[in-house]
C-alpha cells in the first residue's frame, strides 16, 4: 500500500469567527516546493484564482472536512484562530480488485484564542457532525474508510 498525504493550514487573520465574515482561504502543502492556494468554490465566496477541493481527492477531503468544520464551530461561537490537517490517502485494491484509495486519515489539530478550549469529547462530536456534513466525504464510496483522529 502506498500513503500519500498533504498539509492544511487556515488561519482566521483579519477576518472575524462568525458565519459570513471570515475566508475559507487556505493553502496546500503537497511537497516543500509544491503549494498552492485553495479556496471554496467560488458559489461559495471562493476565488476563482485558487483551486478548489475536488481538484485532488486526499487535499478535496481535508479541505472540506475544515470548512464544514469552521462553520460548525462559528455558529457555536467557537473562536478557531488556526487549523491544520495532515490527510494520509491510503492506496490499495478496492473489493472488484482495482487499485482505489481505500482509506483516507484526517489528523485535525483546532488552536482557538486565548482562554477556550473545548473537551474531547465535545471536538469529537463536532468533527463527526463535520464529517456527516462534508459533501466530499458523501461523495465517496462507503468502500473508502475515513478516520479522523
Amino acid at each position: 500500500m502506498s500513503k500519500i498525504s498533504i498539509d492544511l493550514i487556515w488561519n482566521l487573520n483579519k477576518g472575524e469567527m462568525s458565519p459570513g465574515k471570515y475566508s475559507n482561504q487556505h493553502e496546500i502543502i503537497f511537497t516543500p516546493n509544491m503549494k498552492i492556494i485553495a479556496d471554496s468554490a467560488p458559489d461559495w465566496r471562493g476565488s476563482e484564482l485558487n483551486s478548489n477541493p475536488e481538484q485532488t481527492l486526499a487535499a478535496s477531503l481535508s479541505s472540506c472536512h475544515m470548512m464544514t468544520f469552521l462553520a460548525l464551530a462559528a455558529k457555536m461561537s467557537w473562536p478557531v484562530i488556526g487549523y491544520k490537517d495532515n490527510a494520509i490517502a491510503t492506496l490499495g485494491k478496492n473489493s472488484k480488485g482495482q487499485m482505489s484509495v481505500t482509506k483516507i486519515e484526517l489528523n485535525p489539530k483546532v488552536q482557538f484564542s486565548d482562554g477556550f478550549s473545548a473537551d474531547g469529547d465535545e471536538m469529537k462530536k463536532v468533527q463527526e457532525r463535520a464529517h456527516r456534513y462534508c459533501f466530499i466525504a458523501n461523495s465517496l464510496s462507503d468502500e473508502v474508510k475515513v478516520i479522523i483522529s
